[in-house]
């Protein structure tokens, strides 16, 4: 093989510690370097196909499309081919010497090695080509893209530590060529017959032939024998594909090692003809917070594959869902303009919402432990919806869960329809109160009220939920109420005035006067208030105004944020109150009202502007 332009280059860094992880640390299920490595051959000759739609001299005469395996004992190697679309230099160096997904670096560096003994924390990502060093201590590559002339093949060999080498070479037909050089203990990959039942267990969903080489010694003659169905799965029947082929065919997909939460095959006929298969996994993948990730359905039409990541077909709140479409209505050269602007397109869109919706609504019906475990992994995400698909939003609602002031520690395991099925006799609003966290909104001096009446509240603390209160404004018909914010319902909630209440807060009039008179323009407003029982006062928005949540999310988002103007309530109940209303001094007056304020203030918003005047105003005052 004569080789030209010669080079050495090291890894992308994020690539050394994947290759360590691989080799080191999968002790377990090593056979997947098999489907990975035939899936990428899958997804070379679905490219092909797409792209000689618009240049038929790609085929370059030799349209079969197909994957060939050959096992050699004698000089310890597997190799995988195709004649799919190939790769350039660059491509190479792009595909082979980095991994392009930033985030990756982060999520590497928060496994440390003791952790990751098998596959499943590798599995959050699809680790693709990398995954031969599993069982092999030399991989090489020969590979011509296709339209390329014979001698613009490339050359890549790499022992899977710092570096690679990279070659010009010259190379007759197009695709890539894998070769495994197995490393000492990985004999069981040179039996035939155990290669042939693992690709026999993966592949038999993928619509490309996979053939192994069979040689026939008595006649000292080679043949190519295909072991796979070759038919795409989403084209067969339900009845005829069992859950296992659904499940290795999720992997392939979403070259995910876990198994998937829940699936769903659907064939439309009628006015719109198409065939999707959405799956709901069961772990995030680690970069599913990173704007820059990829997502959405792989396209086919007609069953020919157009694209990856068509996103214009589910919305982004559920961008974790994977899956295909097989559309008979859509262009062939359909590109993603005709896509973003297509009324089919459109069309499709609701219907797959609506189809994966229904299937987390299957879930959390029939399997309420498995639900669970989908919403820590994505709850966050599905919190988005209710602001993005208005369409839906009751839908959402009814898959959200929350943490309550009656459910057990921080874990949101209570949905919206268990809280209105609990709702007291005259309630008439959902309540709820969102916080920096979950321990701070527990301990609100907001609940005293509804914990003396035994009303349930959601307890929101995750950084998304005030922007997602925002637009869900109500659920089967009951409106929803920030316990933090003035409101009508709030003051029929606590007890009836007394004629001994009327009268102590008419003669705590001028005590109120004083207060107002002495912070002015800081607060909105200041008024005795019945709902507290163990905290002298709080502060309150009105009903119109920002409340503390958002403008720390405006705040966070580098906005500016408009002053948050607080009403003042005082419990004329509490001890401390009753104290400070008989003191005449107006100095000490005035350093009580800073401190109950600066108390309140810390209670709602968790900061102060200037802790430490607080700090020595407290300790003033405990000494005097």
């Amino acid at each position: 093989m004569t080789m030209k332009g010669q080079e050495t280059r090291g890894f992308q860094s994020e690539v050394k510690q994947l290759l360590h992880l691989m080799i080191h640390s999968l002790y377990s299920n090593k056979e997947i370097f098999l489907r990975e490595l035939i899936s990428n051959a899958s997804d070379a000759a679905d490219k092909l196909r797409f792209r000689a739609l618009s240049d038929a001299s790609l085929y370059e005469g030799d349209g079969d499309l197909r994957v060939r395996l050959s096992v050699d004992k004698d000089n310890r190697t597997i190799t995988l081919s195709d004649n799919g679309i190939g790769m350039r230099r660059n491509e190479v160096i792009d595909n082979l010497g980095t991994i392009a997904k930033s985030g990756t670096k982060a999520f590497l560096e928060s496994m440390g090695s003791d952790q990751v003994k098998d596959s499943q924390l590798i599995g959050q990502f699809g680790v693709g080509f990398y995954s031969a060093f599993i069982v092999a201590d030399k991989v090489s590559v020969r590979t011509r893209a296709a339209g390329a002339a014979a001698d613009e093949g490339v050359f890549w060999e790499s022992a899977g530590e710092g570096e690679y080498t990279l070659a010009d070479i010259t190379k007759d037909d197009r695709g890539t060529e894998i070769t495994l050089h197995l490393r000492e203990g990985e004999d069981e990959f040179l039996d035939a017959w155990r290669v042939r039942n693992i690709i026999g267990k993966y592949s038999d969903h993928i619509a490309l032939p996979v053939e192994i080489e069979t040689k026939d010694e008595e006649n000292d003659t080679t043949s190519w024998e295909k072991i796979n169905k070759a038919q795409a799965l989403w084209t067969r029947n339900k009845s005829d594909i069992s859950d296992e082929e659904y499940t290795e065919f999720y992997k392939h997909i979403a070259h995910d090692f876990s198994d998937p939460a829940i699936w769903s095959h659907n064939r439309v006929e009628g006015k719109q003809e198409y065939t999707s298969l959405l799956y709901i996994p069961a772990r995030a993948p680690f970069d599913m917070w990173n704007r820059d990730t990829k997502h959405g359905l792989k396209l086919y039409v007609q069953r020919v594959f157009i694209m990856d990541d068509a996103e214009q077909f589910m919305p982004n709140y559920l961008r974790f869902v994977r899956g295909l479409i097989d559309s008979n209505d859509l262009p062939l050269n359909v590109s993603r303009e005709i896509l973003q602007d297509s009324r089919v397109t459109q069309s499709l869109r609701g219907a797959l919402t609506k189809r994966a919706l229904q299937m987390l609504e299957k879930l959390a019906k029939e399997d309420s432990d498995k639900y669970q475990t989908f919403w820590k992994e994505f709850g966050l995400v599905l919190k988005e919806g209710p602001a993005e698909d208005n369409t839906n939003q009751q839908t959402i609602a009814k898959l959200l869960r929350f943490a309550t002031t009656q459910s057990e520690g921080a874990e949101q395991t209570i949905s919206l329809e268990d809280y209105v099925s609990r709702m007291v006799e005259g309630q008439e609003k959902i309540y709820y109160i969102t916080a920096d966290s979950y321990a701070a909104a527990k301990s609100s001096p907001h609940l005293e009220l509804f914990r003396k009446k035994g009303i349930e509240v959601l307890l929101l603390s995750d950084r998304i939920d005030e922007w997602m209160m925002s637009y869900l404004t109500e659920f089967d018909g009951k409106t929803f109420q920030s316990v933090s914010k003035a409101d009508d319902s709030l003051s029929k909630l606590a007890d009836e005035e007394t004629e001994e209440q009327k009268e102590a807060e008419k003669a705590l009039e001028p005590f109120v006067e004083r207060i107002k008179t002495l912070l002015g323009e800081r607060v909105k407003e200041v008024r005795l208030t019945h709902r507290l029982t163990d905290t002298p006062a709080i502060v309150t928005t009105d009903a119109n105004e920002m409340t503390t949540q958002m403008a720390k999310l405006f705040a966070a988002a580098g906005q500016e944020v408009p002053e948050v103007k607080y009403i003042f309530e005082i419990n004329p109940d509490h001890q401390l109150v009753k104290r400070v209303a008989d003191t005449q001094d107006e100095a000490h007056f005035g350093e009580w009202i800073e401190l109950l304020l600066d108390q309140a203030l810390l209670a709602e918003r968790g900061t102060l502007d200037d802790p430490n005047q607080f700090i020595r105003r407290m300790n003033q005052l405990l000494t005097a």
